[in-house]
């Protein structure tokens, strides 16, 4: 029996990620255009340590490996998953004996085994780019045990493709751990290429685990207010100013270096490194971390044409809002309650800020099972945090406090002043506008579908007038015409008006 907290799409998907330093198996909900991760585990098994000086993997890290794989293969049947995809990089790709290790994991894994070369390994990490951004215009790298892989995207197009070994293992141990060394070899090599040279004042999009633990290690010291990775941004000058600080520190010795796991640590001073370098050469606007990468980027290849196309954080926002709302059918009137209102208003919204507000009417129900003094506070937690993409941390801001708004009225006393800071001075008044909105539509039709269509609400000589049809009259009074009054401040009109 599926779970009503799942959505009953397909069987589960599955990818296992044999990458040089880390084997990952990440099982996602179905396959989507917003793959929601159900399970997800890694085993550092360090396979491509040696391999730059030895030509071979460590024979403990392929025992280690074969082990997570027999684990990975069991979860995936308990699971039930569907269909299993194995890919395999840079360690398995270069090594002496990566073919005998291929065959031992295929047989463990019971399915064919993809070993990527470096440009399809960077063409994937590009298509996760863009599934997990809203039309992504930047450089993409894709920093893993054993290689680096560097490719252009721009919306869905993508432009070259190149790999290079400066892995944080292969790094390491091409430099026999010495930082000058390998400062020396990740410039001579990135001083070839042109690849990126498309990077000028554009946003670098960084993929990989040490990238991801250092953008951790740099949100840990700033205190930021959201602890999301994905999305996350660091302007270039500041970026670069912080890996010359990790690069030549004692890593141990760094603040809040307890952010990091462990074992990510010992490769944060060669992540460091590469990222400096291309800071340098590409001289990009600023440093966007992804949480997805070539997992994410295998699904979005695998997808029809036309599910490529859907919008990820309305079809991530309209799924939760289907497994958490009281009626889902009342997000899609809200949308189209909610059009005519801000079109009868003359707000003038860009693309983007229609597409949130679209998004937040979705997601305006999530928090009812709460506490009726908490709705407010735990949607805001559930939104602002949640396993969306194709959003960047200023529209989770937007979402968040929207819904808040929903719930708690225009009050700010509340409301934690960090979570504001995200969002711009045009961005805090849509929400308001948004929220005292919401507030009247749900105290119209209790949650209700089908009732908004029915509900008329227009603008006229500074006046918002809002028509009731006759057997619903019954719903007017004072609560209703001081909300409507609320909304109408808001909007700057001077009194409202309800005919039935």
């Amino acid at each position: 029996m599926i779970a009503p907290g799942r959505l009953s799409l397909a069987a589960p998907v599955a990818v296992i990620d044999i990458g040089s330093n880390s084997v990952r198996l990440v099982v996602y909900e179905a396959l989507s255009r917003s793959p929601t991760p159900i399970f997800n585990e890694k085993v550092l098994c360090g396979l491509g340590r040696e391999v730059a000086t030895t030509g071979r993997l460590a024979e403990d890290a392929v025992v280690s490996a074969l082990q997570a794989l027999r684990r990975f293969r069991t979860l995936c049947d308990i699971m039930q998953v569907g269909n299993l995809h194995v890919l395999a990089t840079a360690a398995a790709r270069d090594a002496k004996n990566g073919e005998d290790f291929v065959a031992a994991a295929a047989d463990i894994c019971r399915a064919e085994i993809q070993i990527l070369s470096g440009k399809r390994e960077a063409r994937l990490s590009a298509y996760g780019i863009i599934a997990g951004f809203h039309n992504p215009d930047g450089l993409v790298g894709d920093l893993g045990g054993g290689s680096l892989e560097l490719i252009d995207v721009k919306k869905s197009r993508l432009s070259g493709g190149a790999t290079f070994p400066l892995g944080g293992l292969a790094l390491r141990d091409a430099s026999e751990q010495s930082i000058e060394k390998a400062e020396k070899i990740v410039r001579q090599t990135l001083g070839r290429t042109d690849q990126l040279q498309c990077g000028n004042e554009r946003p670098f999009f960084a993929v990989g685990g040490t990238w991801r633990a250092l953008a951790r290690l740099h949100m840990t010291q700033k205190g930021y207010p959201l602890r999301v990775m994905h999305g996350y941004k660091i302007p270039a000058r500041e970026a670069l100013d912080f890996c010359r600080m990790v690069h030549v520190a004692d890593t141990e010795a760094l603040s809040s270096i307890k952010a990091v796991s462990a074992e990510r640590r010992p490769l944060l001073a060669y992540g460091a490194l590469v990222l400096e370098q291309i800071i340098l050469a590409a001289k990009p606007s600023e440093i966007v971390t992804s949480a997805l990468g070539v997992r994410e980027g295998l699904l979005y290849e695998l997808l029809d044409e036309k599910t490529r196309h859907e919008d990820a954080l309305l079809t991530a926002a309209r799924e939760l809002g289907y497994l958490r709302a009281r009626w889902p059918e009342h997000g899609t009137d809200l949308i189209e309650w909610t059009d005519r209102l801000f079109h009868a208003a003359k707000i003038d919204e860009t693309k983007d800020e229609r597409r949130l507000r679209h998004a937040a009417c979705y997601l305006s129900d999530v928090g009812w099972r709460a506490h009726p003094d908490y709705r407010g506070e735990q949607s805001l937690n559930i939104i602002a945090n949640a396993a969306f993409v194709g959003i960047d941390h200023p529209g989770r801001a937007f979402l968040a406090l929207a819904i808040f708004y929903r719930h708690e009225g225009l009050v700010d006393e509340e409301l934690s002043p960090r979570i504001r800071e995200l969002a711009s001075t045009r961005m805090m008044e849509l929400t308001r506008i948004l929220g005292a909105a919401l507030r009247l539509a749900f105290l119209i039709t209790a949650g209700m579908p089908g009732v908004l269509p029915r509900v008329g609400c227009k603008v006229k000589k500074g006046r918002l007038d809002l028509e009731l049809p006759p057997d619903l009259s019954g719903l007017g009074g004072d609560r209703l015409e001081n909300r409507l009054t609320k909304l109408a401040k808001i909007l700057g009109r001077s009194g409202v008006t309800m005919a039935a």
